[in-house]
């Protein structure tokens, strides 16, 4: 929550809580941000920085964004449409895909498994991988571990959240191992996982 340093900086009242749970084929996150003050609303941008381990990005496909539209940050954050059924990376891949569907499916990942992504609240899904030249350049990134890296990242990126005074956002994801019995349903994960996440003292 806020403080005398972060109001140095952004000086707005806020509470974040942040919840994850580990199961065994699925990892639960679930993000809340309050607004308490009775005056001032604030807003803000949020995303899930989500790094799969992959044998071989090249390999990997990502369903889900064919007919979006997204920002492509690698050229001059021109806007453009997603022909293709399934996505791949072969270079450096920088885009921001506008109001995305709710499961993303990724293909080859650890150990060569299948991983869904699923969202609730966050309309925009980046993907992201530096490649050669960049991964060079930061000096948090091993040169060589690009090719083992994915981002497929939920988030509200391009439009920010206007969160008025006394009001609340939350937003989830669950990523599954593929090959289980069911299927998930947003409903019944919203009531068990977000209802009173927040504490509104």
């Amino acid at each position: 929550m806020d403080n005398d340093f972060t109001r140095s900086i952004w000086n707005y009242q806020f509470r974040i809580t942040y919840r994850l749970i580990l199961r065994e084929k699925e990892l639960h996150f679930h993000i809340g941000v309050y607004n308490p003050s009775k005056e001032l609303s604030f807003t803000f941008n949020m995303l899930l920085h989500t790094y799969l381990k992959v044998p071989d990005v090249r390999r990997c496909q990502i369903t889900g964004l064919q007919g979006c539209h997204f920002i492509d940050k690698t050229r001059e954050n021109a806007l453009y449409q997603e022909g293709r059924e399934v996505v791949t990376v072969n270079e450096w891949t920088d885009r921001i895909y506008q109001h995305t569907p709710q499961e993303h499916v990724i293909t080859n990942v650890v150990s060569g498994r299948k991983m869904r992504l699923h969202k609730y609240n966050f309309p925009d899904t980046v993907i992201w991988n530096p490649w050669i030249d960049r991964s060079r350049e930061m000096s948090d990134f091993g040169d060589d571990e690009f090719p083992n890296m994915l981002c497929v990242e939920a988030g509200n990126v391009t439009s920010p959240v206007i969160l008025l005074p006394g009001t609340a956002f939350e937003a989830s994801q669950i990523l599954q191992q593929f090959k289980c019995p069911y299927t998930i349903d947003p409903s019944s994960w919203k009531k068990n996982y977000l209802t009173n996440f927040l504490q509104y003292d």
